[in-house]
């Protein structure tokens, strides 16, 4: 039988992750930490309708489905993106005094907590941590970590 695939002897490869491109960056879980944040801070101030008014109402309550979803898929991106970062970048010249597990411990856990609560002051302990975690990863790299678009992104 012809089976040109058997043509290809590849080797094993040898990467650190499971897409060798070796590009990390936190921005995603930063934006994703942001959308929590964003989602809670909506939910917070959503007003409930009276019930009587049926078309109001289902409004209301497709709204807050929504803002909980997406708090919830966002909340998994951070945790995802955080984890990632974690294990597989090999966190060379780790800042001095920066608590490298613990940070992300703390991270991973708050985006949990905000998954579990409406609590606005849970999000922005978890923004911060995961600015924490950027300026440290920009450090190994010998960069100062800035991000002067995150109120812009953030919006009012």
């Amino acid at each position: 039988m012809f089976n040109p695939i058997g043509w290809f002897k590849p080797e094993i490869a040898q990467a650190h992750c499971d897409v060798p491109c070796g590009i990390y960056e936190p921005l995603s879980a930063k934006i994703a930490a942001q959308t929590v944040q964003k989602m809670t801070l909506r939910l917070q101030t959503l007003e409930r309708p009276d019930a009587s008014d049926a078309g109001a109402y289902q409004d209301y309550v497709n709204k807050m489905a929504r803002y909980v979803t997406v708090k919830e898929e966002h909340a998994e991106v951070v945790k995802h993106e955080l984890s990632v970062l974690w294990a597989d970048y090999g966190w060379p010249n780790t800042p001095d005094g920066f608590d490298l597990h613990g940070t992300f411990n703390v991270a991973l856990k708050l985006a949990g907590q905000c998954k579990q609560n409406v609590d606005i002051g849970k999000c922005e302990e978890l923004v911060s941590t995961v600015d924490a975690i950027a300026t440290a990863f920009w450090a190994t790299k010998g960069v100062e970590y800035s991000d002067p678009n995150a109120a812009a992104r953030y919006g009012a």
